[in-house]
């Protein structure tokens, strides 16, 4: 008899590959980490190769694994295809993300969103926190990811992120001057803990510079402007955590939360993704 892939068990081997990670992959599919282990097992018994390195630290791929992966993602798009019939049903799935929020995360989410469903149309709005939590009440978007503010309870955290007052290596403070900050404008909550902190311990400041979104306050704050306040997983290499050394008051920490109200099974396969990726990325 000719030995037949299982969809389901191919399924489960890409995500492993995608996440690195037994537990993620099982978390995106809604199911155990020993359910996911059983398949691979038999995926691997079935094709008589070793697909994955298992180690306690990590996941990676054999020779024999790379060279299934191409292979396994073209079963799966036909499989799509062949379920979807010649006139496919494009799904939306709106997602409103934090700006403070979105780091280097946002790529890989989009790589398996894609990887997932090339039927799915997905509508992203990066803003203030505050403003997508209203949109997702209004109706206006399936899901958020966004910091957690205020009293607001609920949803589920995907990561909770460390803050600094990042600058330039070759940032000088002015002596006597006040601490030149770069931030979003209001309602930023990042920039309201920032001046609240500094107003409590009685540091001076100004606003130095006021961008349009993360990316032109990162900007800033490389180009030696100003000092920024940002989560340690979004600051990229070049800036550094000046704080300690000017003894600058802690800025504490911030959850990041995933909000959904959505049922249609595609939608919520995909969002468990996002999920898992998420939390795959902001581990490392």
């Amino acid at each position: 008899m000719t030995a037949t892939l299982d969809i389901a068990t191919v399924q489960a081997f890409l995500l492993v590959a995608d996440l690195q990670s037994f537990p993620r992959a099982a978390e995106a599919l809604g199911t155990t980490q020993a359910a996911v282990s059983l398949k691979l097992q038999r995926l691997e018994t079935l094709l008589g190769k070793r697909l994955v390195e298992r180690s306690p630290r990590a996941v990676r791929l054999t020779s024999d694994g790379a060279a299934f992966l191409d292979r396994a993602r073209a079963l799966i798009a036909a499989h799509d295809r062949a379920l979807s019939g010649e006139a496919s049903v494009v799904q939306s799935l709106s997602l409103g993300i934090s700006d403070h929020a979105a780091g280097p995360e946002l790529v890989p989410l989009l790589e398996r969103l894609h990887a997932m469903s090339a039927n799915l149309t997905l509508a992203v709005t990066i803003g203030f926190s505050r403003e997508m939590q209203d949109a997702y009440d209004a109706g206006g978007l399936d899901a958020v990811i966004v910091r957690q503010e205020g009293s607001r309870r609920g949803g589920e955290r995907l990561a909770e992120d460390e803050f600094g007052w990042f600058a330039s290596r070759r940032f000088a403070l002015p002596k006597g001057e006040p601490l030149p900050l770069a931030t979003l404008a209001p309602p930023c909550g990042v920039r309201a803990v920032a001046v609240r902190v500094l107003d409590k311990a009685g540091i001076a400041w100004r606003e130095r510079f006021v961008g349009g979104g993360v990316t032109a306050v990162v900007a800033a704050a490389l180009a030696g402007l100003a000092i920024a306040p940002l989560a340690r997983r979004i600051a990229p290499p070049g800036l550094v955590d000046i704080g300690p050394a000017h003894k600058l008051p802690k800025l504490g920490s911030s959850k990041v939360m995933l909000h959904s109200k959505v049922s249609d099974p595609a939608k919520l396969a995909a969002l468990r993704a996002v999920a898992a990726t998420f939390r795959s990325v902001a581990a490392t």
